[in-house]
This record gives structure tokens, sequence and C-alpha cells, in this order.
């Protein structure tokens, strides 16, 4: 269907830029070889169009450095603290703040905090540093997603919901008592970018009074869900993204929040609570681990921004226009003959790598094997989300448990990329579609026992055949 740009305008026109590395075939190969090919080894200046995360990795707008300028760096009720507290305050409705470097960091907070050694703490998806911080501190993190998360094609519209017959059969069961947190991941990022309904949220809201059980949301992207909310779920249409946000907050007993995504900024986090014994307890071990409570481990300056960027974020211009964007993408990448996680949403796409690629058994990591094929061909850094990922190993780093997909995230960072860059993506896409059997797998060389995918190292398996199909865009 073709788009109305009118529609779709981004609301802000590019001020400054900066040179992007445009490597030949062979310098890409030796780069990747040398990085264990783990694209997470790579160095920037290898990469020609960056896809592997959408945190920390956006552009600040002119007001938010506008707004650096005035940065307090007072170690203790610094102004740029308060601006901070009034902002996160006023759109979450929470009375305690707490701001953190980063979203893990107030994992790691929350979770000492809260949970203790043996307990369960369910989720929607637990994303990878939030599955270890859990597993940390001694506690099982366990998902429920919804039954239609498993079908990738469906138009589902809310495919991130956490199943509500599953989470009330566990509450209500033997290991009822164990649980000591329902977190509920908005937007799934572990499942497709796919966001999660208002009445999910109530109803989860709803059992865990119910049962007595503390409600948390992990809301990194809460604007993104508020938008693709207002855009599918009748109910909130004529509601404004930030109102939508602001009763998503209000629905659970507190959030943790990595602002590197939907805060616009390269840094910073915060933990909203309800509960004062339970904001004292987080406030002792922040002072102890991260700083100050009034800059947990920030500068002036990045409150100031994130300050500027947590308004920003929930303008309806900008955020229609980020979906459009998003959505251009995928209809191109499925053109192209590769399949994507069904319906789009707005950070990433997440390609089928199992479906692309049938002549790689998950053993050899077919996800794995087309993110390395897009650095080789085109200098394009992405993620996979597969069995290396998800995937259980023996001693020996062989897989046991495959992952029951076999994807690859392209996640976009926000008002970083055109539409060109992403039409460039697409076309290199569109070559390895054409002969998708020249595509090597891989095995593991080494791997360290958590979160495995950061440092993981590994080698093909068979050199591909043939050349690579295109060396980046002619200068």
């Amino acid at each position: 269907m073709p788009v109305d740009p009118r529609r779709t305008l981004p609301p802000y026109r590019i001020k400054v830029v900066e040179p992007i590395p445009i490597l030949g075939a062979e310098e890409r190969r030796l780069a990747l070889e040398q990085a264990g090919y783990n694209p997470f080894n790579l160095r920037a200046d290898q990469i020609t169009i960056d896809l592997l995360s959408d945190s920390g990795t956006g552009a600040t707008s002119a007001q938010q450095e506008a707004a650096a300028a005035l940065g307090d760096e007072s170690y203790a009720g610094a102004r740029s603290w308060f601006r901070f507290l009034d902002e996160v305050g006023d759109l979450t409705g929470y009375p305690h703040i707490l701001p953190v470097h980063q979203g893990r960091a107030g994992e790691r907070i929350l979770f000492t905090s809260l949970l203790k050694p043996g307990q369960i703490c369910v989720s929607n998806t637990h994303f990878d540093t939030t599955h270890a911080n859990v597993k940390l501190v001694g506690a099982e993190p366990r998902d429920l997603p919804c039954p239609e998360a498993a079908d990738l094609d469906s138009s589902e519209p809310f495919k991130g919901n956490i199943d509500l017959a599953a989470l009330e059969s566990l509450l209500t069961g033997p290991d009822g008592h164990r649980v000591g947190l329902v977190l509920m991941t908005i937007t799934n990022n572990g499942l497709g970018a796919q966001p999660v309904s208002m009445a999910n949220l109530e109803a989860v809201g709803e059992l865990c009074r119910r049962h007595r059980v503390p409600y948390f949301l992990d809301a990194a992207r809460f604007a993104e869900n508020a938008w693709l909310v207002g855009q599918r779920e009748a109910a909130y249409r004529d509601w404004t993204p930030r109102q939508i946000a602001n009763r998503a907050f209000q629905l659970a007993d507190g959030c943790v929040v990595s602002l590197k995504k939907d805060g616009l900024s390269a840094i910073g986090g915060f933990i909203g609570l309800r509960d004062g014994d339970l904001h004292a307890r987080c406030e002792a071990n922040l002072i102890a681990t991260e700083g100050f409570s009034t800059y947990g481990g920030l500068a002036g300056h990045d409150l100031e921004r994130l300050a500027q960027g947590v308004r920003e974020v929930v303008d309806p211009a900008y955020l229609g226009a980020r979906a459009a964007s998003t959505a251009r993408f995928a209809q191109l990448v499925n053109e192209a003959g590769v399949e994507t996680v069904q319906p789009a949403g707005i950070h990433a796409l997440y390609l089928n790598a199992g479906r692309l690629l049938p002549h790689l058994s998950p053993d050899q990591f077919p996800g794995h094997s087309l993110g390395c094929q897009l650095y080789l061909d085109g200098g394009i850094r992405c993620a996979e989300l597969g069995s290396l990922y998800l995937g259980g190993l023996d001693e020996q780093h062989r897989l046991v448990t495959p992952a029951p997909f076999e994807l690859v995230r392209l996640a976009i960072p926000r008002r970083v990329y055109t539409d060109t860059h992403l039409e460039y993506v697409a076309a290199i896409l569109a070559d390895i579609a054409k002969d998708p059997e020249r595509v090597s797998g891989y095995r593991i060389v080494s791997s360290p026992p958590l979160l495995r995918h950061f440092k993981v190292r590994l080698e093909p398996l068979a050199a591909a055949t043939g050349p690579t199909t295109r060396v980046g865009p002619k200068p």
C-alpha cells in the first residue's frame, strides 16, 4: 500500500552529519575473521550500517544539546536532577524516582532489593540482561508468552502479550508461592518487537493484586508501545501516546526503564516506585553501587538530555514517522524474498533466517550465519536471536536444545539512518536471497557461561561458495 508522505514526514531535519566507513570485501572478511566471527567484536569503524542495537545509538536533538549545556554537575541536589525528576514524575505518576546509568543497573538494584533466591520472576519475555540479572540473584526467570506469538506470520496485533491463562495457572498452582515478581516488557523485544495491549496490562495487574505479587514494567520502549496501542487497540484510538504511556505506568507498582531507547539518549535510565519501603532499600543499594540518589551515575548534562528526550519521544509526529519508516523497510525486505516477523513493530525488524536458509540446521546457527553474511556482503552489523543466543549447549559448546525460531534482529537507531540507508540493507538482503545456499554455517570455538552471544567466538564450517555479491556502495 502506498505511503502518504504528508502523514509520515519526519518532524525534524538533519543538522550535523558524520561519515560512515565503507570497506572493501576483503577488508570485511579479514575484520570478521579477526573478530572471531562475532559482530559484537567488530570495531565501529569497520561498520557501514550498524543495526546491532537501538540502545544508546540514536541521534540527539538541538534542544537536547542546548539543554545539556545547562547541566548542573553538583554532586547532590543538582538543578538538572530536579528537571529530570519533574519530567519523569509527570510522565509516570510514580512518587519515587531513582536515576541509574542504564537499564541493567536498574534491574540489578530492583532484583536484589525485591527477589529472593529460589523465587520466580515471570515475564512475557525476559531479554538477555534481564534474564541474567534474575539468575544472578538466585531466582528463576520464566517466560509465558501468549500463544499467538508462536505464529510468526500472523497479523495478530498484540503478540507481545503474556499468556493470562498460564499466568493464572502458575499463581494458583503449587509454585504460586514462589512467584516474587511479574515483569512485563513493553514492547516485547525478545519476541519480534511486538507490542503489549492495555487490556493485557490491566488483566495482569488484576491477577497480581489478587495474589499479592509485585507487578513491574520493563518499559525501555514505552513510547513505541504506546504508539502501537493507539493504532491497534480501539479503546485508545483517541488517546495521545503520552496519555497511553502514563496509563500503562499507572497500572503497575513500578518500572525499570533504560532511557537509552525511548529516552533518546546515549546513556541513562530510572527506577519508578510506589512503595516507600522498597524505595528505601533500592536507594541504599543505589548509593552504595551507582552514586548518590540525585545523580545515580549520570552527569548533569545527561540528566538534561534525558529530561528533554522523554518529552520529545512521545511526539505523535515523531512516532508516526518512525513507525512508517520501519513499515516501509519491512515491505522492501519482504519484496526482496526475506520473511520477517509479522506485523512489523517499530524499533527493529526480525528476519526469519530459518526459512531463508533451510540448508543450515539449528546446530549450524542459521541466524548467526545470515548476520555474518550481511556484514561480509554489505558491512551491515546486526544481532542473532536464535539458537546461538537462546539454545542450550553442552560442555563442548554443541547445541543440545535449539531455539524455537532462528531470527536475526535489525535494530534501527532513532533519527540516525534515512530510508535510503534502509533501502541499501534491503538490496543486500535481496542479493543473499537470490542464492542463499552460498551462506555457510558456523561452529562455536569458545563461549562464556553467561550471556554468551556477547563474547562467543566461532569459525565457519566451510568457505562460502562464490564471491560476495556486493562490496558496498560506490563512493
